[in-house]
């Protein structure tokens, strides 16, 4: 599979496993919000549809079967994978077996089934509003799906190439688990990146030689009582920690960026960052869960100085939060945020 990648032969991929093939492409196309027209070779399409033996379905480009073929015999596979057809757009989902039509539903209505008893146990457990809104949601068809959108080649991604790397400074607060990778994010894209501990400041170190501050995510104070807002008021209730955030917010050559528990405690600190007064809060979910998701986001503008010539991507990112619902004060606040193009 990673030489598949490699090569460019591999648009998706799922393991065969509970259900048989039958569920790994009715799960394919639920993930993707779009049809399938299969047709499996003559034989036992019982065996075929619900055998849960080891096997994995491959979405190959179009165009390219001969050379994921001539792939897959390098490790003598290729006399064990067979066609078994391609995802359509639209809702319908056909199966065919030598030229006989054995299923042709909805795809919506297949995937309403499969998330049926996800949907009773919700409603029990959970909030039962927010299970019923998931639910009708899979009649939603001009959801796209899990579509990724990048307006740019990320292998030309803009990066400092000067011998100038600016210091930014990773912030952590106790939990704290992603400044490891938000170091290197910002390593490779050519800054110079320093470790930095609330612990530190708290005992002197200073953000006046910084140019950006990135505040991490994980865990900060259990994530419980609020996340972030435990970390806000450390802040907030120091003297001196409040007066050396304010003065490196109130430069006009510094940026932040909070990620997670980062971005609740900026949220929570709005009072000492200019230009904030339409800034959310973050409160509990209310479906009242802890909730981990494989989402996609929009950008719909590129006033940031970070999301600079991102208009119009749609990327897929992970989320997991217990506070993570936006909580606007009035109305009037998310309409300054839309004029502004925030």
């Amino acid at each position: 599979m990673q030489t598949l990648r490699e090569e460019g032969l591999a648009v998706a991929c799922h393991d065969r496993s509970d259900g048989g093939l039958a569920a790994t492409l009715a799960e394919m196309c639920f993930a993707f919000r779009c049809g399938l027209e299969i047709d499996l070779p003559a034989g036992d399409p019982f065996g075929m549809l619900f055998s849960e033996e080891l096997g994995m379905v491959v979405q190959v480009p179009g165009g390219s079967r001969d050379d994921f073929i001539r792939t897959l015999s390098r490790w003598g596979l290729s006399d064990v994978s067979v066609p078994l057809g391609r995802p359509v757009a639209g809702n319908a989902v056909r199966i065919r077996s030598g030229g006989k039509e054995l299923l042709s539903l909805e795809r919506s209505a297949l995937h309403r089934s499969w998330s049926s008893v996800t949907f009773h146990m919700q409603s029990l457990r959970d909030n039962p509003r927010c299970a019923r809104e998931e639910y009708d949601r899979i009649f939603d068809l001009d959801d796209p799906g899990i579509r990724p959108v990048l307006p740019w080649d990320p292998r030309q991604a803009p990066a400092i190439t000067g011998r100038a790397r600016p210091r930014v400074a990773i912030l952590r607060e106790q939990g704290v688990n992603g400044q490891l990778e938000m170091a290197a994010a910002f390593d490779r894209a050519g800054f110079e990146t320093v470790d930095l501990a609330m612990t530190d400041l708290a005992e002197g170190a200073c953000l006046d030689g910084f140019l950006g501050l990135a505040a991490c995510g994980g865990f900060s104070y259990g994530d419980v009582l609020g996340a972030g807002e435990g970390w806000a008021k450390s802040i907030l209730f120091n003297a001196s920690l409040r007066e050396g955030f304010a003065a490196f917010f109130h430069r006009p050559d510094t940026f932040a960026l909070g990620v997670c528990n980062g971005c609740q405690m900026m949220a929570a600190i709005r009072e000492l960052i200019p230009g904030t007064d339409d800034w959310p809060g973050f409160v509990r979910n209310a479906s009242e869960q802890y909730e981990a998701r494989f989402v996609t986001v929009a950008v719909e503008s590129d006033r940031s100085v970070l999301l600079r010539g991102m208009a119009g991507a749609r990327l897929p990112v992970s989320v997991a939060h217990g506070e993570g619902r936006v909580w606007m004060e009035t109305g009037e606040r998310l309409q300054g945020l839309e004029e502004s193009g925030q």
